[in-house]
């Protein structure tokens, strides 16, 4: 499912990488990812859990594995119509993509929370 993203509709980048990217949405109050060909729409508690959900991913099994089973992760959340079928150069790509934008994230939420509580012991 490819959704097209004009920035100019008030998405902004929160994080890039060569293999997607992240955009977060102040008006619909959601994020989406681009990653493997696809463009999904989630909800801030649901690309939290997608992260947890691939943190849990042990790529040390995964590639000592000589199992053709162990080639592909499926990942798939709850109550989320879509899925991603990745291999183990793909799964380490989405992590990277899915920690720097939450990292990303967490230092815009302090930086606002900082400058407002500047604003108000300036009031």
């Amino acid at each position: 499912m490819k959704i097209e993203l004009p920035l100019a509709n008030g998405l902004q980048e929160v994080f890039r990488t060569d293999a997607g990217c992240v955009y977060q949405s102040d008006t619909q109050n959601c994020l989406y990812v681009e990653f493997s060909g696809k463009t999904i729409r989630y909800k801030v508690k649901c690309f939290f859990r997608l992260k947890a959900i691939v943190d849990r991913i042990d790529l040390a099994k995964m590639a000592s594995d000589p199992g053709r089973a162990c080639d592909l992760e499926i990942i798939t959340m709850c109550a989320c119509e879509n899925c991603y079928v990745l291999t183990l150069p793909q799964i380490v790509a989405f992590k990277e993509l899915l920690a720097g934008a939450k990292v990303m994230l967490e230092l815009n939420s302090i930086l606002h929370d900082r400058l407002r509580r500047v604003a108000v012991k300036a009031v």
